[in-house]
């Protein structure tokens, strides 16, 4: 009898039949077993037909019912949305010193006659009686009334007024005022908040309020009167009747007296900066006019294009284009043509600078220009004269 591995005994091969059949039957229960129902999900959950019962389809993503079990972080509001303190008790401080002005002339025609009324806005600066304001809104004027918040109308009486900065001062028979004081312009930057107050389009009711930001500061516009130098702009709104009223700060103080729109444009207005008109101001009440040096010439800007179409060596200073023969300028030497680029070793860079240093100087002070005459750097003394009131 052979003994080869089929020719075995054939009760051995059953038997080992029997073993194969039985380990193999274990394996598969205990695979059977190991298929637990989440991981069916897993498996119906990829070939898309259990998404919504499947909260593991993305890995490291909580489940919906953790997500609404847990409150939301709380996100930071978006700097847009930041709350500003409410003005409502600024206003209701400095309203009683803003001033309503009516104001009526007489206009002459060929056959008759017409009396002419405007209206504008005054800013009572001091408790007995003194009221600052526009010169345009009281130009010509043969009667001008005041209006206060309180309800009281009086007489005005003009103390004196400036055509170069467009200020006025009026007077009214009456003490114990509400005042606003005047703050310093020289502080305010571009971004800065600021309120108008007026009599706009003479509305009934009070003043107008209207909020806003400083757009610019220094800026030099051009006007029918002439040009007006060192102004703030404002996108706060400014309508016929604000003239004359105040910029006011969020401390409750005057950085600039309201004077002028543009017209084809919105949101662009301008200040008479404080620190231009405080001393205006008191000029006025206290010798009813300003008394200012005189210079005796009358300059423009430099700028690239003059520089180059002159053939100067520098970018900035005023560029002497008339002036006086007996001025005192004309006598230390400047002449037309010549660039003044410091005063008392002061750079004067444009107008507006040269004019706000030069009326800082006193009636009869000698000062040092310098200045540039056919590219050539020189020193002159000056002898400041007064300037004739207009």
């Amino acid at each position: 009898m052979s003994l080869g591995y089929d020719g075995c005994m054939p009760h051995l091969r059953i038997a080992s039949i029997i073993i194969l059949t039985l380990a193999l039957a274990v394996i598969i229960a205990a695979c059977a077993n190991d298929a637990t129902p989440e991981s069916t999900q897993q498996l119906s959950t990829f070939s898309g037909e259990a998404v919504a019962s499947t909260p593991q389809v993305v890995i490291d993503a909580p489940d919906d019912s953790a997500r609404s079990a847990q409150p939301a972080p709380a996100m930071p509001p978006p700097a847009a949305l930041v709350s500003l303190p409410s003005i409502s008790s600024l206003v209701h401080e400095i309203e009683p010193a803003v001033a309503s002005i009516s104001v009526e002339s007489v206009s002459r025609g060929m056959f008759f006659d017409f009396n002419d009324e405007g209206a504008g806005t005054g800013v009572v600066i001091r408790s007995d009686g003194y009221i600052v304001t526009n010169f345009h809104v009281i130009q010509g004027a043969n009667d001008i009334k005041v209006s206060l918040p309180s309800g009281n109308i009086y007489d005005a009486t003009v103390v004196g007024y400036d055509i170069i900065t467009d200020l006025a001062v009026l007077k009214i028979d009456e003490d114990n005022l509400a005042t606003i004081t005047m703050g310093n312009s020289d502080g305010m930057h571009v971004g800065d908040w600021v309120v108008a107050l007026g009599n706009a389009l003479a509305l009934k009711g009070g003043p107008t309020v209207t909020l806003g930001i400083v757009s610019a500061v220094d800026r030099t516009i051009s006007t029918e009167r002439g040009d007006l130098y060192g102004l703030i702009q404002t996108d706060a709104a400014i309508n016929d009747g604000n003239s004359g009223g105040p910029l006011i700060n969020l401390q409750g103080e005057v950085v600039g007296i309201n004077t002028a729109i543009i017209r084809r444009a919105q949101g662009i207005g301008f200040a008479i900066s404080s620190t231009a008109a405080e001393p205006i101001i008191d000029s006025l009440i206290e010798h009813g006019r300003v008394v200012r040096p005189l210079i005796g010439l009358t300059g423009t800007d430099v700028t690239p294009a003059r520089a180059t179409q002159l053939g100067l060596n520098v970018d900035e200073g005023i560029i002497v284009t008339r002036m006086t023969l007996d001025g005192p300028a004309y006598e230390g030497g400047i002449r037309v043509g010549d660039v003044i680029t410091k005063l008392n070793d002061i750079p004067t860079p444009d107008m507006a600078g040269f004019l706000t240093l030069l009326w800082t100087f006193e009636v009869g002070q000698e000062i040092q220009v310098e200045y540039i005459h056919e590219n050539e750097t020189d020193v002159t003394s000056v002898t400041l004269a007064e300037r004739p009131s207009l």
